[in-house]
């Protein structure tokens, strides 16, 4: 599957062997070996727990883990841990990148670093609604707004705060009542001083000036 270069043909490079089948070239015979698989197919190394076989034996180690569970790969942010390497650099990116924003909604501004909160975001626009409650007539363009609803069914309130005896169907009205604890106003005004805990009020309070 390799010849030996003529001496016209290697030039200043200390290139000797050049494959038959393709354009790569090396200076010694044994790094023919993995080249050579491209083009036979040839898969030398096997995995003792299932029928898989690979090139090469770094492979043959990553697709071991898919049976051992190992994940040597941590995050040196989180306790996020990883079978793969370019699992982490995924990570790394898509969860401490806060402007990495890759996917877009082609109608307004709004960016995501996940597909499926785009997806959830598209239905805004689309006013589709795929997510109904089986006691009532609810319906919900995201899942997760469906599950707080079905709370006011069960009576569920899994959100305590730390604060006083207050509890909460969903996360972010446990959020929205902390405020009368910490006096935060998240919510300003860009005409006028006005501040306030709620987005609503401040919707409100615009009308004021817009009239």
């Amino acid at each position: 599957q390799f010849r030996r270069m003529s001496s016209k043909e290697k030039g200043d490079v200390k290139r000797t062997f050049a494959c038959a089948s393709c354009d790569y070239t090396a200076a010694r015979k044994g790094n023919f070996r993995r080249p050579e698989m491209i083009h036979t197919g040839e898969k030398p190394f096997a995995c003792n727990s299932c029928e898989y076989r690979s090139k090469t034996h770094q492979q043959l180690r990553s697709h071991e883990r898919t049976h051992t569970g190992e994940k040597p790969f941590a995050c040196n942010s989180c306790d996020f841990t990883a079978k793969h390497l370019s699992s982490l650099k995924c990570h790394a990116m898509t969860s401490h990148s806060p402007l990495f924003k890759p996917y877009v909604c082609g109608i307004c501004d709004f960016k995501t670093k996940q597909f499926g909160n785009l997806k959830g975001h598209m239905r805004i626009h689309t006013l589709e609604k795929p997510y109904a409650c089986n006691i009532c007539d609810f319906r919900s363009s995201q899942h997760g707004n469906l599950k707080v609803h079905k709370r006011t069914h069960s009576g569920e309130k899994p959100f305590a705060c730390g604060s006083c005896d207050y509890r909460a169907r969903s996360r972010g009205h446990l959020r929205r009542h902390e405020r009368t604890h910490t006096g935060e106003k998240p919510y300003g005004c860009d005409s006028c001083d006005y501040r306030t805990t709620e987005s609503g009020n401040l919707k409100q309070h615009m009308r004021t000036h817009t009239g």
